[in-house]
This record gives structure tokens, C-alpha cells and sequence, in this order.
């Protein structure tokens, strides 16, 4: 695999948590790598190594990459971590990382992640359970907490609308809606703002996702399109 020793000192600043980027970065290691179905990718111990990385970020960025298909665990002595076997959705996420030095990449993105946003909102509006709107309001409560500091709202803003995504029975979409996310979140970077501007947007940006959220919560599919429509020429 692709020497990853750098890593760790170029992720401190970034919007993402360490595991999710780690993830990130490691899925592109294994494109780039041309790595196929079944090809041997590490052992814990190795990753850990070869990232620098705690052994709890590596673990964690090893489950979230299980979670998406892209790597599987074999026991054993010969055991370790492998290349999944590769589904349409797997090359869907794998076509996204391709066009990462692209100069308008990121803006294409955030088009095709806007006009997603209205099939994930109005299906989270129709599918919610009561674990669903719990998760939600919680984060509301942690975005709040972040006027402090830009860089926490961004990542706790990425962690909302995963798991505004999370909710939809559209598997084609949320991979692709969290593939996006993913891309736009590890392609930017927080510039600190000017502390006036920021605290007079601030409200403004929380009371966005209040509506986005309250909207899902509501079970309106009026609503939650309104509240689409309003985050997304706010936002």
C-alpha cells in the first residue's frame, strides 16, 4: 500500500474526525494502488504502523470502511484486512475519489450534493423513527454549541447531514449523498472568519438547520421542502 507515514501531521486541522479522513485516505491508497477484490491490505498492527495513528482511530476508520463495503476482516493466522468484493455502489464512491484533482471539482460536487438534498430530506421526512429524531435533535444541540469555534460547526454540520442521509430506504442515494460529503468535507479546509461575521451568521445558520431538522421531525413533506429550499440558498 501506498506509504501513509505523513499522514497523521497533515490531518490535524481537518473539518473531518481523524477516523472518518483516515478512512477517506486509506480507500484512496487502495485505488490508487489498483488493489482488486480480495487483495491483502494489512494487518491492525500495520495500518497503525505505517499511519501513526492510536490504535482506536485506526479500529474506528477500519469499521466505517467495513461499513461501506470497501474492506472485510478474515480470521486466522492468515487472516487480516482485505479488499471487499466491489458492488455498483462501491464504484460509484470509487468514481467520486477520481476526479479529486479536478480545479472545479469541489463546486460540482456541492451541485450535485444540493440536488440530492431534497430526495434525503423528504425521505428522512417520511421514514424517521423515534432513534432517528433523538440523533438529530442531539446533534442540533451539539451544532449549537459550536459557535466558538468554525471548524467544530463544519464537522458537527457534516456529522447532521450524514445522518439526515442515514435515514433514507435509497441505498443508491445515500452512498452516493455521503460519497459527496465525504469529498467536498476532505477537499476544504476552515478559514478562521472574522469573528463579527461569524457571530452574526451564526444564528442565522443554526436556525437553517433547526427548520431542516424540525421539518424531518414534523413528517411534512411540504415543510421539509421548504426547509430544503431555504438551506440550500442560505447555506
Amino acid at each position: 500500500m501506498t506509504d501513509l507515514s505523513g499522514l497523521a501531521a497533515g490531518l490535524r486541522n481537518a473539518p473531518l474526525s481523524r477516523a472518518e479522513t483516515l478512512a477517506s485516505r486509506l480507500e484512496e491508497s487502495m485505488i490508487a494502488d489498483n488493489k482488486q477484490p480480495g487483495d491483502f491490505i494489512g494487518t491492525l498492527a500495520e495500518l497503525q504502523a505505517s499511519t501513526g495513528f492510536a490504535r482506536a482511530t485506526v479500529s474506528e476508520a477500519v469499521r466505517l470502511l467495513r461499513e461501506r463495503g470497501v474492506m472485510e476482516i478474515r480470521p486466522g493466522r492468515d487472516g487480516g484486512l482485505f479488499v471487499a468484493e466491489t458492488s455498483p455502489v462501491i464504484k460509484l464512491r470509487h468514481t467520486l475519489l477520481t476526479v479529486r484533482h479536478s480545479a472545479t471539482s469541489v463546486v460540482d460536487a456541492i451541485v450535485v450534493r444540493e440536488a440530492l438534498e431534497e430526495v434525503l430530506v423528504l425521505d428522512a421526512a417520511a421514514h424517521r423513527r423515534d432513534s432517528d429524531i433523538a440523533d438529530l435533535r442531539a446533534l442540533m444541540v451539539a451544532l449549537r454549541a459550536t459557535k466558538s469555534s468554525p471548524e467544530k460547526f463544519m464537522t458537527t454540520n457534516w456529522m447532521l447531514h450524514s445522518r439526515i442521509a442515514e435515514i433514507t430506504p435509497n441505498q443508491l442515494a445515500k452512498a452516493l449523498y455521503l460519497g459527496i460529503l465525504d469529498f467536498i468535507a476532505s477537499e476544504t479546509s476552515v478559514v478562521a472568519p472574522d469573528d463579527t461575521e461569524w457571530s452574526a451568521n451564526f444564528d442565522n445558520r443554526i436556525a437553517v438547520h433547526e427548520q431542516l431538522v424540525e421539518a424531518i421531525v414534523s413528517g411534512s413533506i411540504t415543510k421539509a421542502r421548504k426547509a430544503v429550499d431555504v438551506h440550500n440558498r442560505i447555506t
